[in-house]
């Protein structure tokens, strides 16, 4: 999800340094650590079948919703899916609608810091104090759908299933006007696919879980092709043929409209502005010039197209034009977390949660532009599941020195394993093991601070719970080394 090119002036660069580096309205991220209560939610959900090995089913999930009153039915939805970029994608589509003036909930995933991040009520993560009392309310519904599923020798609910019924519940206990949520994985077994879309989002289908999803991009985006709804709007980034096949037959199947990205809307333009990129996006039903977006890269130029074209799809079926006023106080206000971020200076340190190549390519297409430097160390590890190959040639050209490490967990590539891959890759002498992550951190800032360039930085990606860490590391310092 990196879910990631532009920004300098002439002048340099502006880092606005504070918690995880990130000073704009909205983000509330709890950092300092969650009390007691919501660690013990936190850890009933963690006692489940984890988020990484999601069952191929629906009925579990709806028959919970459906024990619950159906909650998700009382909201309209705009429902996002895709490989890379729906994080960001349905952060601004939610900032977009909010500044509308309608009360708005957000499901992503992962989390960076704290659980209550995934569910997010009109702009903050949710109350702790709504979110456990939202669990306890449909704990005796969870244990009742679980004792049928077992009766009927199937798994419990899972992770993501317990969490996607609390997120449906949530949304309508506070209650919200619409609610945008981000698949977890694929689409069509997704249990976020119990809700009754009005518009679908897709952003740029690549190859990823190919164990779950499939081994080639027309396999996987008929997954997630499957979340699309009869006669609704469906909206998607510009994609490979095999994938646009997919989502067209879908869209045909359905009886739905789709706009595709350079077709239906489209990027005019993208300028680098201090602390983000001016942007001009002809959109389904207007074109809108010169908007501020404060998140670097030219890929989140066309995640911001994506974000436009489904609320102007969600609020007038794509005929009527957005106010830009209203536009652009939606866009001002967005963020992304973790994607293209600065959270230190001296040496600059930026954190970016690309996890696969596409992730990485994106990166390092922006980071020369978004943050130039004469010189990256790279803090970089990986998950077993993903491809470390094509993840390192990405960043090859990109990073002079890779400093190989671990992330937390225990789905990590061990990093003497990983980095034999890198040292097959870019050679012995750019590479340094550190499995511990904090001490990997500091290797790359000293590393930064003796490198014969006045600009030398840090890059920290290839896992989104290693960025999480890094930045609980950074605001323990205060934000600064």
């Amino acid at each position: 999800m990196s879910d990631q090119p532009e920004d300098p002036s002439e002048d340099g660069i502006e880092i606005p340094v504070g918690p995880a580096g990130d000073t704009r309205p909205g983000e509330a991220l709890p950092y300092g650590g969650d009390d007691d209560e919501v660690k013990r939610v936190e850890a009933a959900l963690y006692a489940r079948i984890g988020e990484q090995s999601p069952e191929h089913r629906l009925s579990a999930t709806r028959r919970a919703v459906e024990l619950l009153g159906d909650p998700h039915l009382s909201y309209p939805v705009i429902h996002l899916t895709g490989t890379n970029g729906k994080t960001s994608t349905a952060r601004m589509t939610e900032s977009i609608v909010r500044a509308h003036g309608l009360r708005t909930g957000l499901m992503t995933s992962p989390h960076l810091v704290s659980i209550r991040e995934r569910i997010v009520i009109d702009g903050a993560p949710i109350a702790a104090e709504r979110f456990v009392e939202n669990w306890d309310d449909i704990v005796p519904i969870l244990e009742m759908t679980d004792q049928e599923l077992t009766d009927k020798g199937e798994l419990p609910l899972t992770f993501f299933e317990a969490l996607t019924v609390l997120a449906l519940a949530c949304f309508a206990e506070a209650p919200v006007d619409v609610a945008v949520i981000e698949v977890g994985m694929g689409g069509e077994w997704d249990s976020t696919n119990v809700v009754q879309s009005q518009v679908q989002v897709f952003t740029p289908i690549a190859i990823d879980h190919a164990k779950q999803l499939g081994n080639t991009v027309a396999e996987i985006a008929r997954t997630k092709s499957g979340i699309i709804k009869p006669s609704s709007s469906v909206v998607s980034s510009a994609q490979t043929p095999e994938a646009l096949a997919e989502l067209q037959r879908a869209a045909e199947l359905t009886e739905s409209t789709l706009a595709v990205e350079n077709v239906g809307f489209s990027v005019v333009d993208v300028t680098p502005a201090v602390g983000g990129q001016l942007i001009t996006v002809q959109g389904v039903a207007g074109r809108y010039d010169d908007l501020f977006l404060p998140l670097f890269g030219r890929h989140q130029a066309h995640n911001a197209a994506a974000a436009i074209a489904a609320v102007e799809s969600f609020l007038g079926r794509g005929s009527q034009p957005l106010d830009e006023d209203v536009l652009s106080e939606g866009l001002a206000g967005a963020t992304s977390p973790g994607r293209l971020q600065p959270i230190a200076q001296d040496p600059t340190v930026v954190v970016d949660a690309a996890h696969n190549p596409h992730g990485a390519r994106a990166l390092a297409e922006a980071l020369p532009t978004a943050f130039p430097s004469g010189h990256v160390v790279g803090v970089v590890g990986i998950l077993g599941d993903k491809d470390a190959r094509g993840f390192v040639r990405a960043l090859k050209d990109t990073v002079a020195t890779f400093v190989v490490t671990q992330p937390p967990g225990d789905r990590a590539l061990d990093a003497d394993a990983f980095a034999r891959i890198v040292v097959d890759e870019v050679g012995d002498e750019r590479v340094v093991v550190e499995p511990s992550l904090e001490a990997a951190l500091q290797e790359a800032r000293d590393l930064a601070d003796d490198a014969d360039a006045d600009d030398a930085m840090v890059l920290v990606a290839g896992s989104i719970v290693m960025v999480g860490k890094v930045m609980d590391l950074v605001h323990a310092e205060g934000g600064t080394k």
